[in-house]
């Protein structure tokens, strides 16, 4: 790994975000691929229950990993800013407390995940016919919890260092893993959902033992001791930075599963078209979410370094990357919708009501870039407090309230209800301009 290359406090500052940019988005959609091949495989080559409980499954076991996601997000902020100031010691100290951190939390989320398994998913509502199905893969993914954790705790220590290209070799590695053991075991062994869980898992404990492989020779900026595997003064440190984010993650995901709810109450062309509009809303948010992750390790390493003005003009670069980028999004969900739906469904009700939802939610894709590009700011200089407040504050002042008065009117409209995600995210910008002069004027950024 080139030093020139991860050193964000000297150069162009465009060229290097791009650069660091590119891998991470590649990534995102890697893992928005990722997602989709275990529904697709049980659909072409399974059965209707076992296709309900991988769905329903993978929300559960995707509440769990963005939310340990979230905490992990300490990692890179803190690595930032270690690698800027020159403090390698402090970084080996943080990684070894964080290792050991994650190992427990692992291990309680496998015992919880199998022991509890039959429970969530009827608190989840799944289907009578499906509960068996649904049981099963959350029972092997949570057998299997740790290799996802693993995965994740390596990506965020990689882009703490400035390096985004591992992470994108090492889910590439991991979605064709997964293909391949998706098709082995549901089109050929007929395992159903049993067979999308246990690809899932072996495609992440591939790719996590191959990246340990390749760690090993890497020239680290870092070294962990064995006195480092500890619960020292920097495990609090990591988790004071990614316990709000992964807060925030969690709320998010609950107040997603009550927008569902809302709508799934207008009807079932409704509920399938919302359904196939957040696959695509899925895509429009890739290029905010890897603006976001960027700036987050690209402005802690100038925060570390003192170069506060750099951090101002990334935070702004990627605003108008991002808000250029949303217009042609814009115009594609706005104009395009019925044509892009299509894609994923046949049903003209569902399309219809897929295009409308797009409609209203069109404007989300250039605002949510100034969003967060502030969020990445605020959170390379570590006041993820702040940013899991205004995330809050946006859910349920607006979106939840907007949407479900929209979803309440005599003939609701999914075009109005879409907009509860712009009008959200247009007052969580008001939030943060506000919060940036703020600092400014008293001078803590």
């Amino acid at each position: 790994m080139e030093n020139t290359a991860s050193d964000f406090t000297e150069g162009r500052i465009a060229g290097k975000l791009i650069r660091f940019m590119l891998p991470i988005l590649g990534a995102l959609v890697l893992q928005a691929a990722y997602g989709a091949v275990d529904v697709l495989m049980v659909g072409w080559f399974g059965t209707t229950e076992g296709l309900s409980g991988v769905s329903t499954g993978s929300s559960i076991i995707n509440l769990v990993t963005f939310v340990l996601t979230g905490l992990a997000t300490g990692i890179t902020v803190l690595l930032g800013n270690f690698i800027g100031s020159k403090n390698t010691e402090r970084a080996g100290k943080m990684i070894g407390s964080a290792i050991l951190f994650f190992l427990i939390v692992g291990i309680v989320l496998t015992a919880a995940l199998i022991i509890f398994a039959e429970p969530v998913a009827r608190l989840m509502k799944a289907p009578e016919e499906a509960v068996d199905n649904t049981v099963s893969y959350v029972r092997i993914c949570g057998g299997g919890i740790l290799f996802i954790i693993a995965y994740n705790v390596i990506s965020c220590i990689l882009r703490g260092i400035g390096n985004s290209r591992l992470p994108l070799i090492f889910v590439a590695i991991a979605c064709v893993a997964n293909i391949i053991g998706d098709y082995t075991l549901i089109a050929i062994f007929h395992m159903d959902e049993a067979g999308a869980a246990i690809a899932t898992v072996g495609a992440q404990a591939i790719s996590v033992i191959l990246s340990l492989i390749i760690l090993s020779k890497e020239k680290l900026p870092f070294r962990i001791r064995r006195k480092d595997l500890s619960f020292n003064n920097e495990l609090g440190s990591f988790l004071k930075i990614g316990a709000p984010i992964a807060l925030q993650e969690l709320m998010t995901q609950i107040s997603f599963l009550a927008l569902i709810a809302f709508i799934n109450n207008i009807g079932l062309a409704a509920s399938g078209g919302y359904g196939v509009a957040n696959k695509i809303v899925t895509f429009v948010m890739l290029i905010p979410s890897s603006i976001m992750q960027s700036l987050s390790s690209f402005i802690a390493q100038n925060v570390g370094a003192g170069k506060e003005d750099r951090a101002k003009k990334t935070m702004i670069t990627g605003m108008c990357m991002g808000a250029s980028i949303g217009v042609i999004m814009f115009f594609l969900a706005f104009f395009c919708g019925e044509g892009i739906s299509h894609i994923f469904a046949t049903d003209e009700g569902v399309i219809v009501r897929s295009a409308e939802y797009l409609r209203g939610f069109a404007p989300e894709a250039v605002v949510t870039a100034i969003l967060f590009s502030f969020m990445g700011y605020f959170s390379g200089h570590g006041k993820t407090l702040f940013v899991m407040t205004q995330s809050m504050l946006q859910t349920f002042l607006v979106r939840l309230p907007v949407a479900y008065v929209m979803a309440s009117q005599p003939d609701p409209s999914l075009a109005m209800i879409g907009t509860a995600a712009p009008l959200a995210t247009v007052f969580g910008i008001f939030i943060n301009v506000c919060y940036y002069f703020y600092c400014r004027k008293k001078r803590i950024i």
